[in-house]
């Protein structure tokens, strides 16, 4: 089905987000960013999975429950007592330093990372708005103002981008990685790999991914 045809994408709010979900919103006018759910573990929330030397690593932001086990996800805070910004701007320089366009980008993100953000959703929108103009995206994005229940609708991506499950809907065309040379491509890692790697021409590989209706 094409971008046209669907629903705008509601997706959830992800740490230097997947491939899959920069594709989504390539390739669609507006999207909607989920704020008002419960905050849920072991998610891209707060996760991005990188490729390196070793193999795969995740980079995981420490976060704090403001409000106890039901904080919302707008109001999850970061743990900043850690110091998660060094650890991951090191190994974001030892996996994607030999990359075409790591250089170029690093001094943005280092400031990025390394601010001092009030709730996740802080980071994680400063973030996507740098990889968006980065990849020469224009989607308009809004949160949700209240929580609507999974119903398997094409439009939801909320649980199916998820690093606990299979991803569904979408094939990607392999492009040149870092470590080529001792792992076959892998798909759907943090679209910093992407950029790393593309570009500016992240943008067109996003908008030529092929989406696929949901098979819930």
């Amino acid at each position: 089905m094409s971008a046209t045809a669907r629903r705008e994408p509601l997706v959830a709010t992800a740490y230097l987000p997947p491939t899959s979900l920069m594709a989504l919103l390539a390739q669609n006018p507006t999207a909607q960013i989920e704020a008002c759910e419960s905050y849920p573990k072991q998610t891209y929330r707060n996760r991005a999975t990188i490729a390196t030397g070793g193999g795969l690593l995740d980079l995981t932001v420490p976060v704090v429950y403001t409000h106890g086990n039901h904080t919302p996800t707008s109001q999850m805070g970061i743990d900043y007592s850690r110091c998660w910004p060094t650890t991951h701007l090191r190994t974001l320089d030892a996996a994607y330093s030999a990359s075409p366009y790591y250089q170029y980008y690093r001094d943005e993100l280092e400031s990025l990372i390394a601010a001092r953000y009030g709730t996740l959703m802080e980071l994680n929108s400063a973030l996507l708005q740098f990889l968006l103009k980065k990849m020469k995206i224009d989607c308009r994005l809004r949160l949700t103002t209240d929580f609507e229940r999974p119903t398997g609708a094409a439009h939801d991506w909320r649980q199916l981008i998820s690093p606990k499950r299979p991803l569904k809907g979408f094939q990607f065309e392999p492009y040149t990685q870092v470590f080529a040379d001792r792992m076959p491509f892998v798909p759907n890692l943090s679209a910093i790999d992407l950029l790393c790697n593309l570009g500016p021409d992240s943008g067109r590989y996003l908008r030529h991914v092929t989406i696929i209706d949901q098979d819930i």
